[in-house]
């Protein structure tokens, strides 16, 4: 079998959704010819995202595997080439910078967007899986605004847990938090809010068995969760299940090539996408773990496009 020629490329992007389309549309416009990896999630975490309203310039509410088609098709109609392909191995060391593909394509390039993205953390039971999108959601802030007047229950202990629970009771009636141990991990600061919200009431030492709902319309009813000191099951009622046990960043590629924090999101230089490798930019949820929203990754991706091209004009 002879190999596939190498594909060369000013500036490869590697993941898409809002950071990697965003970047895309820039450097094409730049003329660059950016080519764009998508990875195994095409359009990233907002594909399972339905409604979206708080992305600007849509009146009405918005879809989020819509809005990925858009920006991939705006992508693709500046110039950018679009690859269906998951990268399984990058050199950062080697000039032009390398990549290769699950089915062995190698890429080179003169300066690479990393957009790889996150994913949030889920219970991996069968009845989550069955009603998410349909009441579980994993972000507070796309979901929260759907549950007014509702009772929702939030998974985990920490900073985001508690974060979650306290956005939602902008909207939500009353709000459960469910955590398995018998104190919260969360800031001190965070925690004295919490407790001091009349609409917050937390369940401790308990884990979600299952997620309770309707099959026609798809909507949650409530939860059976069990104390994992008595292992006493009791069911409550509720109207929606957020899930907030933290995200993964997708950066396993990057191990020992590119500078992390501690939990494996990129480290960039203030106010820029430049990671420690000059040439090498980071944009969107894969570096950001505070806002994670997709207007900010647009931005960010814009940011990292406008870095590459000035880099590739330096040098």
């Amino acid at each position: 079998m002879s190999e596939k020629p190498t594909k060369h490329t000013k500036v490869l992007i590697i993941g898409s959704g809002p950071a990697g389309y965003t970047a895309a549309v820039y450097a094409a416009r730049a003329m660059l010819k950016p080519m764009l990896v998508a990875g195994m999630q095409p359009g990233g975490q907002l594909t399972i995202t339905t409604d979206v309203e708080n992305y600007p310039g849509f009146a009405d509410v918005i879809q989020g595997p819509w809005l990925m088609e858009q920006m991939r098709e705006q992508a693709r109609a500046v110039g950018t080439d679009l690859v269906e392909d998951h990268i399984q191995s990058v050199n950062l060391k080697s000039k032009p910078f390398e990549a290769i593909g699950d089915g062995g394509q190698k890429y080179t390039a003169d300066s690479i967007i990393i957009s790889t993205g996150a994913q949030a953390r889920w219970l991996n039971i069968e009845s989550e899986e069955k009603f998410k999108g349909f009441g579980v959601s994993a972000c507070a802030t796309c979901d929260g605004f759907f549950f007014k007047d509702k009772t929702v229950a939030v998974v985990g202990g920490g900073n985001a847990a508690v974060e979650e629970a306290m956005f939602l009771t902008k909207f939500a009636s009353k709000v459960q938090l469910i955590h398995r141990r018998n104190e919260l991990r969360a800031e001190k600061l965070l925690q004295k809010k919490l407790m001091e919200n009349k609409k917050i009431e937390i369940i401790w030492d308990s884990v979600v068995e299952e997620v309770i709902g309707d099959e026609k319309p798809k909507n949650v009813k409530g939860l059976k969760i069990k104390n994992i000191k008595t292992n006493k099951i009791s069911e409550l009622k509720i109207d929606g299940l957020f899930i907030a046990i933290g995200h993964d960043p997708a950066t396993s590629l990057f191990k020992d090539q590119l500078e992390m924090d501690n939990t494996g999101y990129l480290i960039t230089k203030s106010d820029s996408t430049e990671t420690n490798v000059p040439g090498v930019y980071a944009a969107g949820d894969v570096k950001d773990k505070i806002f994670r929203q997709a207007v900010t990754a647009a931005g960010m991706g814009c940011m990292a496009a406008l870095e590459a091209e000035k880099y590739l004009a330096s040098n």
